[in-house]
């Protein structure tokens, strides 16, 4: 049964679900920062997951980034799984803006995370809603 880690659970917004993977946004409006967790019981690393997972884990981290790109109009997209802090396998898709307070350095630890309103968050979800694949679901007013 897939739980997610609560550190996850505390420092972001859900947004929805891929085949695969669980989608939030990162509590923290500097950046546009995604995160997406396979839901999948007991994985820490990507070489866990089966082969099918695998590619299919790839495949959405790759169509939520170019995504992205295009409708924050990123000047880089940041794709990592670091897992440090939070064991639980989980992908950080950050859009990057050679404007933003962290640039051109990492965004972990940088600068105080500056919380979304419920506001944002919703215009963020409509904002993805039309580019998003249909097998997409999107998860209405959930925190």
């Amino acid at each position: 049964m897939f739980v997610m880690d609560t550190r996850l659970q505390e420092d972001t917004w859900l947004i929805g679900d891929f085949p695969l993977c669980r989608l939030l946004l990162s509590n923290d409006s500097n950046y546009p920062w995604f995160i997406l967790v396979p839901r999948r019981e007991g994985i820490s690393e990507l070489f866990q997951l089966n082969d099918h997972d695998q590619q299919l884990m790839w495949n959405e981290t790759t169509a939520l980034a170019q995504v992205l790109k295009e409708v924050f109009g990123a000047d880089k997209m940041n794709v990592a799984t670091l897992g440090n802090v939070v064991s639980q396998l989980h992908m950080h898709v950050i859009v990057r803006y050679q404007a933003d307070v962290a640039w051109p350095g990492p965004v972990w630890g940088k600068h105080p995370a500056k919380p979304y309103t419920r506001d944002q968050v919703c215009a963020i979800r409509d904002r993805l809603k039309p580019v998003l694949d249909a097998g997409f679901t999107f998860s209405e007013g959930e925190s």
